[in-house]
């Protein structure tokens, strides 16, 4: 783990990837050829909440290694440091799904052809709304938050986002994790003292906001921010991996999430034992990388109707 902490030339490199503009980015895809490719040659990795784009930052040159360009973009305003987000969270409070959507949506519309879209935790409910609006060739969703109408709420999940849900002050707040709070939630399956080191790397607080929000989706009459339509049978492929371990999104959550799908395009989950809701970063994540990319490679869905919806 020490030596994880001491990639700070990784970290820059996660940065810059983040920070590529799409414009440029489909420029080097389109100049390596006269014939446009039909297959991904890039994956979109999306964060999920109380951590950044450096939770990716092993994935990123993994996924390089293998031949594809990997973007990893932060949310609208979060593109800074984790130690910047730490001392000053107002960015954080100013987050709505909506902003976040579109900010995505931005980014993955100039990707041509269709990227392979992976999600952790929030980012995998997000992931799940870019399908559903017709974005990606497949989607990868690790221990995802769950979508509009998904009602099972363990009780370690309860216990993990309590730390938010316990005033309903905090809707207009970012809030952090204490460790042992972290520890519960983030990195139950490793030892105290590795468990701090992934703390003191990662951690930034959360948007109370899109917390309460999503609790309150259900309750409220009529779409919210994180509704997907489950009967939308022109969406992308779509992969729910789980961790065993999970306390945060426990895999009982990723089974309802993946049952409410009634459309004809594929839905499966796959769940690794032993891995808490960390997976990204916890050991063993690249079992977890390789069998996301293989399942998105015998998966991915490209057709007229997926090749820019922005222009349909």
């Amino acid at each position: 783990m020490s030596t994880i902490l001491k990639e700070h030339a990784m970290n820059t490199m996660t940065e810059q990837t983040a920070n590529a503009t799409p414009s440029e980015d489909r420029s080097r895809s389109r100049g390596r050829g006269k014939t446009p490719p039909t297959s991904p040659d890039t994956i979109v990795l999306v964060h999920g909440f109380w951590v950044t784009p450096r939770s990716w930052e092993r994935w990123i040159p993994y996924y390089q290694g293998k031949g594809y360009r990997v973007l990893a973009p932060a949310y609208p305003g979060l593109e800074v440091e984790v130690e910047a987000l730490n001392s000053d969270p107002s960015r954080i409070e100013q987050l709505t799904v909506r902003a976040i959507i579109d900010h995505l949506e931005e980014i993955v519309r100039r990707v041509d052809p269709p990227p392979i879209l992976m999600g952790h935790s929030a980012g995998g409910a997000f992931v799940q709304i870019l399908l559903d609006h017709g974005y990606g060739a497949a989607g990868i969703v690790i221990d995802s938050a769950p979508t509009e109408g998904v009602l099972v709420a363990p009780l370690s999940q309860l216990r993990s986002t309590f730390p938010v849900l316990r005033d309903p002050a905090n809707h207009h707040r970012a809030v952090g994790l204490t460790f042992e709070q972290w520890n519960y939630a983030f990195t139950n399956t490793v030892g105290e003292a590795e468990s701090r080191e992934f703390y003191e790397r990662y951690h930034v607080p959360a948007s109370g906001r899109i917390v309460w929000d999503g609790v309150l989706a259900n309750f409220i009459p009529g779409p919210q921010g994180v509704f997907v339509d489950y009967h939308n049978d022109a969406r992308a492929p779509l992969l729910f991996i789980s961790g065993a371990e999970d306390h945060l999104m426990p895999p009982s959550v990723q089974r309802s999430n993946a049952r409410h799908y009634k459309s004809a395009t594929v839905t499966e989950v796959k769940e690794f034992p032993g891995r808490a809701h960390l997976m990204p970063a916890l050991p063993g994540w690249e079992e977890v990388a390789d069998f996301a990319l293989d399942w998105a490679s015998r998966h991915v869905h490209i057709d007229a109707a997926h090749a820019n919806p922005a222009e349909s």
